[in-house]
This record gives C-alpha cells, structure tokens and sequence, in this order.
C-alpha cells in the first residue's frame, strides 16, 4: 500500500516569498514611477487637451502661450492632489493602525466633520468668502474635533473602541449642524457645494504653501511613529511587554492624523476613501509592518486621487466631476466588498 508523503510547506511558500521579495525590491520604485506619469497625464488632460511639447514648455518655459497657462493651472491642482493624497494616505494608515481596525478612515474620527463645520460656520455668520479663508477655519475646526474625540474617549485612558464611538456620535452632531444651516442659508448652500464634495478645481500656489507646513510636520510624525504603532497593533498588553508607551503613542498618533487629514481637507474640502481603500490594499503585498506599508501608502494614494481627478475631467467634458465624487462613486462598492471578504473569512 503506497502512503502520500506530506505536502512540502517549504515548496509552497517558496513563490510567495519570492514573490515578496520582488515588491520589497523594486516595489516602491515601480510606485513612484506610476505615480510620476500619472501626475504627468494630470497635467495634459482636461477639459483642453494638451500635446507632450505644449505640458514641457509649460512646465519648463514660461512663454506665456495658452498652453503655457493651462499647464500653470494644473500643475498647482497637480501639486495639491499629491500633497493631499499622501496625507490622506498616511492619515488612514495612522488610524487604522490606532483604533486596529482596517477600515477606518479619517471620517471615522470626525475630522472631516470638524473641518466642514468650521468652513460653514466661517461662511454663514464670518462672511468668509475665499478658499484661502477656509483653509485656516477648515484646520481649526479638525484640530478642535481632534482634541474632542481624543478628551471623550478617555484621554490618557484612551482605546480604539471609545476613540471611534466618540469619533462617530462627534459627527453626527455636527453632519446634523452642517444641514442645517445650509438649509436655512441659501447663499451658505450655494458656495458650500463644490467645497463640501471634495474638489482640486480651486487648487492655487497660495493654497498649498499655506498647509505644506502642517503637511510636512504630519509625515514626519506619522512615519516616526510606524515602530511604536506597530507594537500598539498587537494589544496593549503585549505593546506593554515590548516596552511601548502606550498613551503617549496614541496621543501623537491622533494628533498626526489630525495634522495631516485636517490640511487636506481645508485645501481640497471632505474627500472619502482614500485613506481607506489603499492603507488596506497595500497590507496585502506588504504585510502588517507599517514600516513598509507607510511609503507605499504615500506614494500610491495621489496615484489613486489623481487618477479619479482625471477620470473626473474626462467623463463630463466640456464640464468635470469634482474629484470627491469620484472617490465616492469607486469607493462604495469597494467598501462593500471589503466588508463582505472580511465576514466571509470570519465564518
């Protein structure tokens, strides 16, 4: 009687460590080349298209043509998509690496809320009228929400479970605020539309100068603190053991995401998903270790928006489809999915 030898577990991980090795190696590279065309392919389309000599003398010589002045134009919506794109980016990986849950998101703290409150506000009874103007009410309203959730869910006590709670009933209240006053105030609704959405379409050089300090400060943070949130990401009992100072990790890393999705959104108004779908996504070819999943989490997630800013400009020519529409549109059924794969492996 012939008996089956065992399989060679050796044999069958043997690709899929290959398989890592190659993304570790040449991985991020491949990322950013995307990345690089893709902002390029930003530049030359829209509602006019743009030839390859019209986007290089726009970008490198400044004769004042037509396509000179459009190349102008997208390249600071170009340079805005990158910027908050990254931070989206790091801003989702950040949380779900706090509150250990993969399908969190900026929103799920009340950020985005904060920040679209401040902006109505600002609006309605400040009289507020320029993007440049939001920009700064936008982030106070985010770092205020921040420091709320972070004080309702315990402080120094703080878990993923009162964190999100506290995140959740924070934005319901002020979703609730928000339609209100935009009902009762026409002229409110009116400018309020295209912010509220999430839109590159008023992106300008002083826009970005003014949240590339809070944006570069929030990417040193989150990236200082991938080791520590790594620990955090196995419980607090063995982040405890591993030496892990678990209230002060929580505390910076709620005041990097705040940091970073607050910019955001006071330059580009509320923009889902993002910082959902691709911190989960890279999980799957990186593993766990923020260490890795942080980079391409940066590089990948302006892919991800400016890539739905292009698609936003090509599907309703000569008009656009503002680029948080877009994000949403892709983004629901593929959070669905998520949501379903995650309760089929539970079963």
């Amino acid at each position: 009687m012939l008996v089956e030898s065992p399989p060679d577990r050796r044999a069958a991980t043997a690709p899929a460590s290959r398989g890592r090795r190659a993304v570790r190696a040449f991985g991020l590279p491949l990322s950013v080349a995307v990345l690089v065309v893709v902002a390029l392919v930003s530049i030359a389309v829209g509602a006019k298209g743009l030839s390859p000599d019209q986007v290089w003398h726009g970008l490198f010589h400044d004769t004042g043509t037509y396509g000179d002045v459009v190349v102008g134009e997208r390249r600071a919506r170009t340079v805005l998509g990158l910027l908050a794109g990254a931070a989206l980016g790091l801003s989702g990986t950040v949380l779900q690496a706090l509150t250990r849950n993969p399908l969190a998101d900026p929103g799920l703290l009340g950020i985005n809320a904060g920040a679209s409150a401040a902006v109505v506000t600002a609006i309605t009874f400040l009289g507020v009228t320029s993007i440049t103007g939001y920009v700064w009410f936008a982030f106070a309203g985010a770092a205020a929400v921040g420091a709320l959730v972070w004080f309702l869910g315990g402080s120094r006590g703080a878990t993923p479970v009162r964190l999100a709670l506290a995140g959740t009933a924070i934005s319901a209240a002020l979703y609730g605020y928000i339609q209100a006053v935009m009902i009762m105030d026409d002229a409110a609704l009116g400018r309020m539309r295209f912010w509220t959405v999430g839109s590159l379409a008023s992106a300008s050089d002083g826009t970005i100068v003014r949240v590339l300090p809070f944006l570069a400060a929030g990417t040193l943070l989150a990236l200082g603190l991938a080791r520590p949130l790594n620990a955090v990401a196995l419980g607090d009992d063995t982040a405890r053991a591993l030496g892990a100072h678990l209230n002060r990790t929580r505390a910076l890393a709620m005041l990097a995401a705040t940091v970073l999705s607050g910019a955001a959104t006071a330059a580009c108004g509320p923009i889902v998903f993002v910082g959902l779908m691709v911190p989960y996504a890279v999980r799957s070819f990186t593993g766990p270790d923020l260490r890795r999943v942080m980079p391409y989490a940066a590089v990948l997630s302006p892919v991800l928006l400016l890539g739905a800013d292009i698609v936003g400009r090509v599907a309703a020519r000569p008009s656009e489809l503002q680029v948080g529409i877009v994000t949403a549109i892709i983004g629901g059924p593929v959070f669905i999915h998520l949501v379903r794969r995650r309760r089929t492996a539970r079963l």
